[in-house]
């Protein structure tokens, strides 16, 4: 059904400094688990722009699975919802892995310091930010794991990790 009220959008709930997660259970707008979800959304506009400037098909392909994440991350995962949830599947930290093998074979990098953004290219810069992002998406996620002791986002995180220096590599491929 398409959207065509306000009253789609603006639930006013927010108005309170509360919102809710997936499965509408209700929390303050500055609890962790927003905090986690705010940046990672953050991360994925990030890698949008810098798609706009390198149609890298595989930074689409990196946004859903970020989406998938969020999806995990904002459920209970003793709710009924998360098992109708798409699993996270390892296989994703291998492809951002063999993606960089193949990177660094093009090209290999110098060992030294770079600064961030200024020795690129313009889309290497826009690759710059988003992994600053997704290094603070690391830090929040450690928090929120530390925070709520689930378990079942380890798999997730390693993949935000590997994320980061996917694009810490890719960056540098533009110089």
């Amino acid at each position: 059904m398409p959207i065509t009220k306000t009253s789609q959008i603006s639930t006013k709930t927010g108005d309170k400094g509360e919102s809710r997660n997936f499965v509408n259970q209700v929390f303050s707008k500055d609890d962790i688990l927003f905090e986690l979800l705010g940046t990672m959304d953050e991360l994925s506009s990030f890698l949008g722009l810098f798609y706009h400037h390198h149609e890298l098909e595989v930074i689409k392909m990196i946004q859903r699975s970020l989406q998938d994440i969020n999806a995990l991350i904002a459920t209970d995962p003793n709710h009924v919802l998360y098992k109708k949830l798409k699993p996270f599947d390892p296989a994703q930290t291998e492809m951002l892995e063999s993606l960089m093998g193949v990177i660094l074979e093009r090209h290999p990098l110098e060992p030294v310091f770079t600064l961030p953004g200024s020795e690129t290219s313009k889309a290497g810069a826009y690759c710059d930010v988003a992994r600053t992002i997704a290094r603070k998406a690391e830090r929040r996620f450690v928090a929120f794991l530390r925070a709520t002791e689930r378990t079942d986002l380890e798999g997730p995180l390693s993949y935000l990790n590997r994320l980061s220096d996917y694009l810490f590599v890719l960056a540098r491929s533009f110089a």
